[in-house]
């Protein structure tokens, strides 16, 4: 049993959170929303009362944040706010953060961390249900001797693909969604030509997906689009931002990259359309409504978080 702190129970942190309680390690967690920390207390973890108290005592603490600027607040806040989380953890320690977030930081968080601490980045790719079913892949950076050492406990959550020193799990997941927010923008765009040109969506998508053009984002996400929900597990907030961490590495290529440009667009115009908050797939939903016609199609379409 290990004795683990978890930091943020949003909509991926907190299916982790409850598959490692489930294993049996002794799980402190924390989270701003009281029905959150409610729900990893009903799952099996212990409620702590502070980010500082979840890492106090922890042999692996894992953070789990919307973006990069969660994390720095949660693990090292200003002089004003006193110590964070990452003054709390003992030598010996681990912190893991799962949180798709910048390479730079993660470097200077652990450049800043107390003798002894050991850090990884491993951003998590698989949706909803892979936190719920411990399919996740985790794409870990940093020492492999610590990754080896917190493998075990990760492969509660799901696969784990060592990437490079620490920061390159995030450069590994970054690229990873800049392929699916391609994907998604342009399998919106392929269903619209095909219903629009008098091919069943049906057959369409079946067409689609015994053809060059399958894909896990054809598979996975086309039944939101299906369903008219467009998939709220993920915001068009966290398409933008991942988005523009991605502008941040892609400075570093040196050539024009038209396909993530055109993928960024997308997503910022359904964004300016429908809100921040409004679920990832609006970007497809946008094409609907500026088209006037209609994605839908009976099934049962069972969300994928439920699964």
């Amino acid at each position: 049993m290990t004795a683990i702190g978890f930091i943020g129970l949003g909509t991926m942190g907190g299916p982790m959170c409850a598959r490692l309680a489930a294993a049996g390690h002794s799980v402190r967690a924390f989270d701003l929303s009281a029905d959150a920390l409610d729900a990893a207390v009903a799952a099996g973890a212990d409620a702590a009362i502070s980010a500082v108290d979840a890492a106090t005592g922890a042999d692996v603490l894992f953070t789990s944040l919307p973006a990069p600027a969660d994390v720095e607040a949660v693990m090292a806040p200003g002089d004003d706010d006193g110590d964070g989380a990452l003054a709390a953890l003992a030598s010996g320690s681990v912190w893991v953060d799962l949180t798709t977030s910048r390479p730079d930081l993660i470097r200077r968080l652990a450049s800043e961390a107390p003798d002894g601490v050991h850090v990884v980045d491993s951003p998590v790719t698989g949706a909803v249900d892979g936190a719920r079913n411990g399919s996740l892949a985790l794409f870990a950076g940093g020492d492999r001797s610590t990754i080896k050492r917190v493998r075990p406990v990760l492969e509660h959550l799901g696969s784990v693909i060592e990437c490079g020193a620490l920061g390159t799990g995030c450069v590994v997941k970054l690229v990873t969604n800049q392929l699916w927010f391609v994907g998604a923008a342009a399998l919106g765009e392929g269903l619209a030509v095909g219903v629009a040109n008098g091919v069943q969506l049906g057959e369409l998508w079946e067409a689609i997906k015994h053809s060059v053009a399958d894909s896990f984002v054809a598979r996975h996400d086309a039944p939101s689009i299906f369903a008219g929900h467009y998939d709220p597990s993920f915001s068009l907030a966290l398409c933008v931002k991942d988005l523009g961490l991605l502008a941040e590495l892609a400075e570093s290529v040196g050539a024009d990259l038209p396909m993530t440009t055109a993928a960024r667009d997308a997503f910022e115009r359904a964004a300016e359309r429908y809100g921040l908050d409004a679920p990832e797939l609006s970007v497809a939903r946008r094409i609907e409504d500026d088209a006037d016609l209609s994605l839908r199609l009976d099934g049962d379409w069972v969300p994928h978080w439920e699964a």
